[in-house]
């Protein structure tokens, strides 16, 4: 997460509107914020966190939250927060919380946005999950981003189980938690084997020998089937030849009955034709003419009825043609005025602007006095402000000659820094070398006591008088061990030495148990005395080694010793800067100080200076603008008397004269009247003319129609006439008397096609049945049916037939029972195949379920994350602690300290000093945020610690300080919050948060 811009108001003492632009910030890779107790420093990343996930570290919703939060002069609050996540896209977190206008202790919820920069503008998402979009929940996120003050050791002491935790969260462990989804599996699997189980309990019966007889059957079946199929084909030939002749002697029989109907039927038949011939001979003759004529009526009286509505219209237009014409002459008079009218109208719009120039000319005349006494008042203002100018330049001047620059004052600054350091540091060594002597002079005296030499001789003595003694006894067993063996001896029985059976001379050995005591004796307390004397030869040795280690650090520490006096002596060789002195620290803090308040002084000055040239500017240009009124006014009387002459000298009908007591409202009104008569004689006389020329082209277009009408009834009547004569031709040469007759035949409602149809169908039913009733008669003239001897032959046939059938159904049955088995035997395989790997795959998931069982295995891959923390961050706490201490973890996976001033032993966590904590801290915060942007595949990352650094030594900050400034090489971003002036100066780039009595907590950019 790479913070962008950060804007806060009303919150905690940020009582007006402040913004943070980072991107400056994040640039330099190192920044600071920096102020006063108190200031609202920390408060900065209160409002990141709260804008990103509602939570604060000082306050928890029990808290009165809203209401503490808000700045107590306020009555809004509000965040916004933009910011870059590791995916490089650009999100704004927005909070906003407002006070109750009647209740001053309420404070309403606040309202949270997110947005997302796409397309060159905000799109508001729906969601508020800063998790989501950053990656970590608030716990973590304060232990790796952005580490509030007070908890920058949380994660140093957290116990093992929440550590655990928190590194399954950062690092995605859980994805190594395969419990739950193994024995998942091993249910699923279980469930599998138990249906498996289940359906092969149904394939009992299900076997090779069961299909073998199964195949028997068929081949018994099939030849039972052949047999009947044979009887059956001779059976059924017989009674295929009965069944035809049945069925023939039957149709001839029904068709002789459709006959006779057909012969009682043919004279309606033939009377329906002759109907058909007399309509169809006189549709011929008279229809089309009796259609023409209807049509040649009607349009007639069609055109009849056109005509005498266009014969009415023409009246009507001839009316209102004599209205118009006689107002017209009414009119005339009027229109013949207009042109005099007009030339009085134009005089009257003269005089209005005559009158209207000469109002505006005197008004000019008036703001032209008030305009000069404005203008010298001004200029007297601007003289004055100008001496201010004058005198205050000249002071700022004097103000700069005294200044000290500020890059001498850091350099000067920095010498002193490093002075001190060294110097620090040599007392530091000299120190430690004095201790390191007195070490090793106590080291020498314990060597004194235990006198080494004198002990190698006494334990040299002693071994040889015990390997003396040793030799004695060892002899005094031997004879007593052969003094044993003699009196044992027997003849007849062998010799346990020689083996012999025979014992001639038997020696006699003196009894030696008295002088193996005393040996025995003397060895004892002499191993007593060489163990306590090689009990001291070991410590002197101890204390030798441990002499030589320390003497090789004294080496070390005279080293360093001569390297920093070296360093001292080479600082003091640059020291060039003659107002000040190397050996008067104090001096160089009251000259930077005097140097501040004359910075101080310069900037009010300054401010001042800005104001008075403000000032000046705006009197300069209030006057510019008289002035520039005074030519405008100027300008406008001189158009306003040419226009005023102008206009008189184009009067023609009108004296300027008579007009002189009225004013221009009232020429105004007099024209308008003017105006408004001539506009509506000139309205009124267009819209006769035109009216006049319509209702012309009018009677000219109604002319001409009922010219056309007239015409076209004469046609109609001719034509009318000549088909009138045909009809009566055709009616002579019929045999009709009159036209009547004829209609009455054609008015009649024939269906012709059907018809036709009808008696067609009907000829060609009656020669088809004749005929078949013919060849059937000629078929069976030679045959006789006989029903009792075909019932007994379709009584075989059926009883044939079945038996045929039921074989057939023995044969199918048979099959379909060997297909059947068939198929349940190979799903029975296939079955038994799939229940051997479930078997198998249930042995392989219960030893995965106890590999993984009580996530064990995410506490393995755990430990080894955090191992490879550890190990980062030794990289950054052996050079803070000059190789001194070291970080480890132990067996318990608690982080324990490694001394190596003490011989690498090792200690809790909780033994270190403030400094040392925050050592170590700082470099396992470094570590976690490396791990988390290696992660997150981030290609920067940015790391806040809101901490004092008054825990630290001199040394100690100038490590941690190139330790963060080394990180900029490492494309890392780190900003710290302190108070500490010395890391203020040393700062590429840092805010400074001023609080003000009135305007609450203020920010500056300090480049």
């Amino acid at each position: 997460m790479i913070p962008q811009k950060l804007t806060i108001e009303g919150l905690y003492s940020y009582q007006e509107r402040q913004s943070i632009d980072f991107s400056n910030l994040t640039e330099a890779g190192l920044f600071g914020i920096f102020g006063a107790v108190g200031s609202g420093k920390s408060s900065i990343l209160e409002a990141i966190s709260f804008a990103l996930y509602g939570e604060t570290e000082r306050l928890n919703s029990r808290d009165k939250r809203a209401y503490n939060m808000m700045n107590l002069k306020s009555n809004r609050s509000y965040i916004e927060f933009d910011f870059i996540n590791h995916e490089n896209k650009l999100f704004r977190a927005t909070r906003e919380y407002k006070r109750n206008s009647k209740n001053f202790e309420d404070v309403k919820p606040a309202s949270a946005v997110f947005y997302e920069f796409k397309n060159g503008t905000w799109e508001a998402l729906d969601h508020v999950n800063a998790e989501g979009i950053i990656g970590l929940n608030y716990s973590n996120f304060k232990r790796t981003i952005i580490i509030p003050q007070g908890q920058f050791k949380e994660f140093l002491e957290l116990g093992a189980k929440e550590r655990t935790d928190m590194m399954k969260e950062i690092f995605n462990l859980y994805r190594f938690d395969l419990q739950d989804k193994v024995s998942g599996l091993n249910k699923k699997n279980q469930t599998e084997l138990d249906q498996l189980e289940g359906k092969l309990s149904g394939f009992e019966t299900i076997s090779e020998e069961e299909i073998s007889a199964q195949k028997d059957n068929l081949i018994q079946a099939k030849t039972a089937q052949e047999n009947l199929k044979l009887e059956f084909e001779k059976v059924n030939s017989h009674y295929q030849q009965l069944k035809n002749l049945k069925s023939d002697f039957e149709l001839l029989s029904k068709k002789e009955t459709d006959f006779s109907e057909l012969e009682k039927n043919k004279e309606t038949i033939d009377a329906k034709e002759n109907q058909l011939k007399l309509y169809q001979s006189t549709f011929r003759v008279f229809n089309d003419d009796l259609k023409e004529r209807n049509r040649n009526q009607n349009l007639l009286k069609s055109t009849e009825e056109q005509l005498k509505l266009v014969d009415e219209n023409w009246k009507s237009l001839t009316d209102n043609s004599n209205r118009l014409q006689k107002s017209k002459e009414e009119l005339q008079p009027k229109v013949d005025a207009l042109p005099k009218q007009k030339i009085l109208e134009q005089d009257l719009e003269l005089l209005f602007h005559i009158k209207s120039d000469e109002s505006k000319l005197a008004k000019n005349t008036e703001s032209t006095i008030e305009g000069e006494k404005f203008v010298k008042e001004f200029k007297s203002k601007e003289e004055e402000t100008a001496a201010k100018i004058q005198n205050q330049e000249q002071e700022i001047s004097n103000l700069k000659t005294q200044l000290i620059s500020s890059a001498t004052l850091i350099e000067v600054g920095e010498w002193f820094s490093k002075k001190q350091n060294l110097t620090d540091n040599l007392v530091k060594e000299k120190t430690n070398f004095e201790a390191n002597k007195k070490s090793i002079e106590n080291l020498e005296e314990k060597l004194k006591k235990l006198d080494a030499e004198k002990l190698s001789t006494e334990i040299s003595n002693l071994k040889e008088e015990k390997e003396k003694l040793q030799n004695q006894k060892n002899k005094l067993e031997v004879s007593r061990q052969l003094s044993h063996y003699s009196t044992e001896l027997q003849d007849g029985k062998p010799c346990p030495l020689c083996g012999s059976d025979h014992h001639p001379s038997i020696a006699v050995f003196e009894d030696v148990s008295n002088d193996l005591e005393v040996l025995e004796e003397k060895l004892l307390a002499l191993n007593g005395q060489l163990e306590s004397l090689e009990q001291n030869a070991k410590e002197a040795e101890k204390i030798t080694q441990e002499k030589n280690l320390i003497s090789q650090q004294g080496k070390l520490l005279q080293n360093s010793i001569e390297t920093i006096e070296s360093q001292i002596s080479e600082l003091e060789k640059t020291f060039i800067w003659k107002d000040f002195s190397k050996d008067n620290f104090d001096q160089f803090q009251n000259r930077k100080a005097e140097n501040q308040t004359k910075e101080f002084q310069l900037k009010t000055k300054e401010k001042e200076l800005e104001t008075f040239r403000t000032e000046l500017d705006s009197i300069r240009k209030k006057l510019d603008k008289a002035n520039q009124r005074f030519q405008e006014i100027s300008n406008e009387n001189l158009e306003f008397k040419t226009k005023i002459a102008s206009n008189k000298a184009l009067l023609k009908e009108l004296n300027p004269s008579d007009y002189s007591e009225k004013t221009a409202s009232e020429i105004q009104l007099q024209l308008e009247n003017l105006k408004q008569e001539n506009q509506n004689t000139e309205t009124v006389w267009n819209h006769l003319i035109s009216e006049t020329q319509e209702i012309q082209v009018k009677l000219s277009s109604e002319n001409t129609k009922r010219e056309q009408f007239q015409k076209q009834v004469s046609d109609f009547n001719l034509q009318l006439e000549k088909i009138q004569n045909q009809l009566n031709e055709n009616l002579e040469k019929s045999n009709f008397n009159d036209l009547d007759a004829v209609l009455e035949i054609l008015n009649q409602n024939v269906d012709e096609q059907n018809i036709q149809l009808e008696i067609q169908n009907f000829k060609i039913q009656f020669e088809t049945l004749k005929n078949s009733i013919s060849e059937l008669k000629e078929k069976l003239k030679d045959f006789s049916f006989d029903e009792n001897q075909f019932l007994e032959s379709e009584n075989h046939f059926k009883t044939k037939e079945s038996e045929l059938a039921e074989a057939n159904k023995l044969a199918i049955q048979i099959a379909a029972e060997i297909t059947r088995l068939e198929q349940e035997f190979k799903k029975k395989e296939d079955l038994l195949k799939e229940q051997a790997a479930l078997s198998k795959r249930a042995e392989n998931l219960k030893t995965m379920f106890n590999l993984f069982k009580g996530a064990g295995f995410v506490q393995y891959v755990s430990s080894i994350y955090l191992r490879q923390l550890c190990d980062h961050a030794n990289v950054r706490f052996h050079r803070m602690t000059r190789n001194q201490l070291s970080l480890q973890l132990n067996d318990n996976n608690d982080f324990e300290i490694v001394d190596f001033l003490n011989e690498g032993r090792s200690r809790s966590v909780k033994t270190l000093s403030g400094g040392q904590a925050f050592q170590v801290s700082l470099s396992l915060a470094l570590a976690l945020a490396e791990s988390v942007q290696s992660n997150a595949k981030a290609e920067k990352n940015f790391f806040f610690i809101d901490e004092g650094f008054g825990t630290q030594d001199v040394e100690s900050v100038n490590i941690v300080f190139e330790t963060l400034m080394n990180l900029q090489k490492e494309n890392r971003i780190v900003g710290i919050i302190s108070h500490v002036e010395e890391l203020k100066e040393r700062m590429p780039i840092s805010l400074s948060i001023e609080k003000d009595e009135e305007r609450g907590s203020l920010i500056q950019l300090n480049s």
